[in-house]
């Protein structure tokens, strides 16, 4: 272990010791960081004045919705529209390597930027509210693909899920996670939170979203998703587990699982993309 792991390690596990000790002076304080910490991300930020180049050259429109506002960036093309959805701690510059690919069908593309990443507001990231952010864009774009990365990509089966009347025709999925059980798992392995803090967690995401923290889950919403599907998850991401992208690809019906190995997390790969443009572009 290099230093600057050691250094994070030791770091991730004092705020575990800290937030476990607030859970018993003041829980309600200790909820309160421990879900800060996990919902909020502290990169993928973007500035006007200094976007990626691969963002400089695209018509730009931004939506409100609520208290909320999110950016959309498009490269125009003909009537078939693919809707480019990224994830956790990114923004919508991710998709630089993937662009080339898709534009050879001559398609319009646009991407977007999740609550509290690249030019979209807020400071939480949630996925409940993502998948309005997604909505609002299907509605006025009516992309008949949509491809969703990491979390980005669970955010696209829940809103499928939601709204199956829509105009996606085509889902790919790159890298996702399925259960929130999961990602709380392992947070709680990687802060080393007790019992308490779980439990105060957990409660959160039932009096904030309505739903317990087992129902939120991309292969329990999957069953129930019509339409096509590509999911790809390669065996060597650190990140999401591989057995992720099996469980939502074993109770989708409609969907084509592709295993990779040695893409990692970003699942950037010609190959791999090809793949993609042959099941969005095959009749």
């Amino acid at each position: 272990m290099g230093i600057k792991k050691n250094i994070r390690f030791v770091t991730l596990k004092s705020i575990g010791i800290y937030l476990n000790c607030l859970s018993y002076i003041h829980p309600e304080k200790a909820l309160s960081k421990s879900y800060a910490l996990f919902s909020q991300p502290r990169l993928g930020r973007l500035q006007k004045e200094k976007l990626p180049a691969i963002l400089q050259n695209t018509i730009t429109e931004t939506f409100t919705h609520e208290d909320h506002h999110f950016q959309t960036y498009i490269w125009q093309g003909n009537e078939n529209t693919i809707l480019l959805v990224h994830g956790w701690e990114s923004n919508s510059a991710r998709w630089e390597k993937t662009l080339p690919y898709l534009q050879k069908s001559g398609s319009t593309i646009i991407a977007l930027d999740a609550p509290a990443h690249g030019q979209s507001s807020g400071v939480e990231f949630n996925v409940p509210l993502y998948t309005q952010f997604i909505q609002k864009a299907v509605q006025k774009y009516q992309p008949k693909s949509i491809i969703g990365h990491s979390i980005g990509g669970i955010a696209c089966v829940y809103h499928q899920y939601l709204f199956p009347e829509s105009s996606i025709q085509k889902m790919v999925i790159l890298g996702a996670p399925s259960d929130l059980r999961t990602l709380l798992n392992n947070y709680q392995g990687m802060l080393g939170l007790n019992r308490k803090n779980y439990s105060l967690l957990e409660r959160r995401f039932l009096t904030h979203f309505n739903f317990n923290v087992e129902d939120f889950s991309g292969s329990k919403f999957a069953e129930k998703i019509t339409i096509e599907g590509l999911i790809a998850h390669d065996q060597t991401d650190t990140v999401v587990a591989y057995s992720e992208g099996e469980k939502m690809a074993t109770s989708w019906k409609k969907s084509q699982f592709i295993t990779t190995n040695g893409l990692g997390h970003g699942m950037h790969n010609s190959d791999l993309y090809e793949k993609v443009y042959s099941f969005l572009f095959s009749s």
